[in-house]
Formats: C-alpha cells, structure tokens, sequence
C-alpha cells in the first residue's frame, strides 16, 4: 500500500509538473505573438502615415540609437569597474547569418514552383478550360472591384494581419457554431454551381 501510495504520488507529482511546464509554455506563446503582433501592426499603421523611406529610416536611427547608447554604457561600465569584457555584441558579430549555397537552392526551388504553379492555374483560368472554374475566378475579381474601392491594399493587410492573429481564436471558442455555418454555406454554393452546370453547355465537369 505504500508503494501504491507513493507511486500514486509521483504521478500527481509529474502531471503537476507538466500542467505548470504547459502553462509556462502558453504564457511564452502568448507573450511572443503579443509582441509580434503589436509590432507589425505598429509597422503598418506608421506606413499609412508616413512613406517606406521614412519609416525605414526612422527604424534604423531607433535600431542605431539603442545599439550604441548601450555600447557607450557598457564601455563606461568597464572603464570605471577596470574589467575587460570586451564588446558587447561580440557573440552576435560571430555568428554566422551568411546563407548557404544548400538554402539558395532550395528557397530557389520553391520560389520556382510556386510560380509555375500560378502561371498554368492563371492560364487554365484565362483560357476558360474548365468554365466554371473560369466563371467563379471572374465573380471573384468582380467582388474584388468592390473591396478595392473601399480599401486600399495597406488597409487590407492590416486587416489580414488581425484577423491572422484573431481568427484562430474565435474558432477555437465557436468551432462548432462555424462548423456548422460554413457546411451551411458550402452547401449553398454547391447547389448553385450545380443548377449552373446544368444550364450551360459544356460547364459540366467532365469525369476523369
């Protein structure tokens, strides 16, 4: 019984531990998307006000006046302290940030498939080989006429941003409410693609 008692111990003890790791870990993510998040979004509210030039010098004067407001700290630090720490950023003046010949090659390759990829969907759309595949990318560039008068495209990225970091969140709360709606709207437009295929000739997907 004791042995019971004390192996029964050790698991409460291991889940406990495990239960305080993940919810350190969470906090962490937490902290870090917080971060990026503010960050880039900071970034694309200071583009709407001032241009790509003065928004990029005025982050390398911010970078720069940090970087050497410390290096002078520190160099006052050592003379008055007669230490010999050497400089500050010297682990990260050594470390390596050159890409491989390896990662060219396969960033190259990637690059290259997706734009094959692209040109022949782009051509298969344009030159109407399955049509209603044609038909739905010319309601989609119709819809996009309209946001496009309402918004520019820094105002959709901003808003492509938060919703990047929001959407996952009220999905996770509403999965099944969405679900269900989603099922609901992919219904919907299946039954018109359908009644559509019917009408016009040749829309009809050919079996393969």
């Amino acid at each position: 019984q004791i042995t019971s008692m004390q192996a029964t111990a050790d698991v409460t003890k291991k889940e406990s531990s495990w239960s305080s790791w993940k919810g350190q870990g969470t906090d962490v993510n937490v902290k870090q998307s917080g971060a990026v998040f503010s960050g880039v979004l900071l970034l694309l509210f200071s583009l709407t006000q001032f241009s790509v030039v003065s928004v990029g010098a005025y982050l390398a004067l911010a970078a720069l006046s940090a970087t050497i407001s410390f290096r002078i700290y520190k160099s006052v630090l050592q003379a008055v302290q007669k230490t010999d720490e050497g400089h500050p950023f010297k682990s990260y003046l050594e470390m390596e940030i050159a890409l491989s010949q390896d990662q060219i090659s396969k960033y190259a390759d990637k690059i290259l498939l997706y734009s094959n990829t692209c040109m022949k969907e782009l051509r298969r759309l344009f030159l109407v080989q399955d049509l209603v595949d044609s038909l739905k990318f010319a309601v989609l560039m119709w819809l996009l006429t309209y946001v496009g008068a309402l918004f520019n495209g820094l105002t959709l990225l901003i808003l492509a941003v938060v919703s990047m970091f929001t959407m996952p969140v009220v999905y996770e709360k509403h999965q099944a409410q969405i679900d269900q709606y989603v099922g609901l709207i992919r219904t919907q437009v299946n039954s018109v693609v359908g009644k559509i295929q019917a009408k016009i000739p040749g829309a009809k997907r050919k079996e393969e």
